[in-house]
């Protein structure tokens, strides 16, 4: 904890109610976040058994700068993935980083299996888990009005929930924080659904004096300054992520109809600018930042005759306008926000959605699949067979539903149509066909996904580069990644914190490491994250990537199956060097 020569570690057994606080000074030197998840899901973490295992536990943490420098408003979940068996780890902003540094706890350690339908409850004095019978059954929007009625301190609180998707334990249902933040990879909300865990709510009212308040104050001040007084986070403020969507167009680099083209004549309608010129109703900010990302659009549906209309705020950015627009071939602003709407009462992980009803179209139109078991003829552009199928596979109401339900590898490995299955290392792609790096560092990163690594913006160098560059440079950022996330920064203001400034912010609040010591931070991280994953099976050299990656040209056009192969064994060779260092 900040000022003391500990972690605190709040730990809860579901199944008997037992409830420890833990001082931890050994876990001081993985600084928070990243660190202190990994290092907390190895020490509990059951290899031996199935991801949702009663035994198995969910490990969310926060950094050392959490709620005392802007920006820094991330909270980390790690917990064995049901999706793909191996590592998940999954990054939530929203209030839940301020909500339990002011209840006092740097990290929660859940586990076991609540005998009946339960929320936790936490806050500065107490810990309780109280009955959720009720909830149980509700959707995600109206399970956190629920909460929000019965428990106190407005503004002050997070409220975490699951909707029907965990409880039935669909592979990619996701945990809701405050609405428009998530824990959306990997199926944490399975985990919780498993555990019969409908939410967590955290409240809390310590008193965190800062130690240094000159020099804080003087690099708080810088930040801030860099924030809001520069063009580094307006693009962010402006359009927010959805700028991508027209850019990844033109670069032919935007998944379009399942990857059947990096190109989608339905950009300019589902765009960045469009969404902001007719639909963006606000933007909001997750608590401690003031760049204010989170784009808010109104979605206005008819529900009666004589004009009755009901109103939602839905929050989008790139990867949903691609994952449930592009990759399905939709090209209305109002059907994509549908389905937004749809996957977030179910709590589903939007890109997951997407990719699983992509493949399902498209082995459906090879004959694979009878798309009408799931009530209706799946087609490229059909919003309303999309929210049907949807519907479908929560609530499982055939074979291939409940087959949908696992996610597109297992579904594609029981039906045929491996080779268009967008999945990296059993985890959905996200909304980028950019080239070697992008493919490469979704396939090897820790959790399989575009922000582990940026392989994207590797692609997007202005000369293309060598094997050992793409590689080293894949290898090197995780691991920068890894050091950053341990503070638990929102990585969006990754080149506000750069290296010398996350120095600076620990050193003013008494944690003086050294540049030496924030590099031996990041390569412990990713060494014990590959022991992690392979001490679940997990092979760096049996990895496959579908040939649907090598068919459709990226920005920098055809990829070439062979030199993909040289670098992937260029990478193991990286790694091996990298296991015994």
């Amino acid at each position: 904890m900040l000022n003391e020569s500990y972690i605190r570690v709040l730990d809860v057994d579901l199944g008997t109610g037992r409830v420890r606080a833990l001082r931890r000074p050994d876990l001081q030197r993985y600084l928070g976040g990243v660190g202190l998840a990994t290092a907390l899901l190895t020490e509990y973490v059951r290899p031996d058994l199935d991801p949702l295992a009663p035994e198995q536990p969910i490990v969310i943490a926060i950094g050392p700068l959490s709620t005392i420098y802007p920006a820094v408003t991330k909270a980390i979940a790690m917990f064995r993935s049901p999706l793909n068996g191996e590592l998940g780890e999954s990054h939530a902003g929203g209030r839940l980083a301020l909500a339990m540094r002011y209840a006092g706890y740097d990290a929660l350690v859940l586990h076991g299996r609540a005998p009946r339908p339960v929320y936790l409850y936490v806050d500065s004095d107490q810990v309780l888990l109280k009955r959720a019978d009720t909830l149980w059954g509700m959707d995600a929007e109206e399970a956190g009005r629920v909460l929000r009625d019965l428990e106190p301190g407005r503004g002050h609180r997070s409220i975490m929930r699951i909707g029907p998707a965990g409880e039935r334990l669909v592979r990619y249902a996701l945990v809701n924080c405050e609405t428009y933040r998530h824990f959306g990879r990997l199926g944490l909300g399975a985990v919780f659904g498993s555990k019969l865990l409908k939410g967590i709510y955290i409240s809390g009212d310590c008193d965190i004096p800062i130690p240094n308040v000159k020099e804080y104050n003087r690099v708080y001040t810088e930040i801030y300054r860099r924030i809001v007084s520069t063009d580094a986070m307006q693009k962010y403020h402006d359009l927010g992520t959805p700028a991508n969507v027209l850019a990844l167009h033109e670069l032919g680099a935007l998944p379009t109809r399942n990857l059947q083209s990096g190109r989608f004549e339905g950009a300019a309608e589902i765009s960045g600018e469009a969404f902001a010129e007719h639909d963006l109703m606000r933007k909001v900010a997750c608590s401690g930042c003031p760049i204010g990302c989170i784009h808010i659009a109104l979605l206005r549906q008819q529900f009666g005759d004589e004009h009755e209309y009901s109103w939602t705020g839905i929050s989008y950015d790139h990867e949903l306008l691609y994952s449930l627009g592009s990759l399905l071939g939709i090209a209305s602003r109002h059907g994509i926000l549908r389905l937004l709407d749809r996957v977030a009462q179910k709590g589903l992980d939007a890109i997951a959605t997407g990719v699983t009803l992509a493949w399902a179209t498209e082995a459906a139109d090879r004959g694979l699949i009878d798309t009408r078991e799931l009530g209706t003829d799946l087609s490229f552009g059909d919003v309303e067979g999309y929210l049907k199928a949807i519907d479908a596979i929560v609530e499982g109401r055939s074979e291939l539903a409940r087959h949908l339900a696992l996610g597109v590898t297992a579904a594609a490995r029981h039906y045929g149509g491996e080779d268009f299955a967008l999945a990296l290392g059993g985890n959905p792609v996200a909304g980028y066909h950019t080239g070697y790096a992008n493919v490469l560092g979704q396939l090897v990163g820790a959790r399989h996904s575009h922000v582990d690594n940026g392989g994207y913006s590797i692609d997007q160098k202005p000369r293309e580069l060598t094997d050992e560059e793409i590689v080293d440079g894949v290898i090197a950022e995780e691991q920068e990644r890894n050091a950053l996330n341990s503070l638990a920064i929102c990585m969006f203001a990754r080149k506000i914190y750069d290296r010398p400034t996350a120095l600076a912010a620990l050193k003013a609040i008494g944690i003086p490491w050294t540049e030496q010591d924030w590099v031996d931070l990041g390569r412990r991280i990713y060494r014990e994250k590959v022991a992690l994953k392979e001490s679940f099976g997990f092979s760096y050299r049996d990895l496959r990537v579908p040939a649907r990656f090598f068919e459709t040209p990226s920005m920098r056009g055809r990829l070439d199956p062979q030199r993909f192969a040289q670098l992937l064994e260029l990478f193991n060779e990286r790694l091996n060097a990298i296991r015994v260092a």
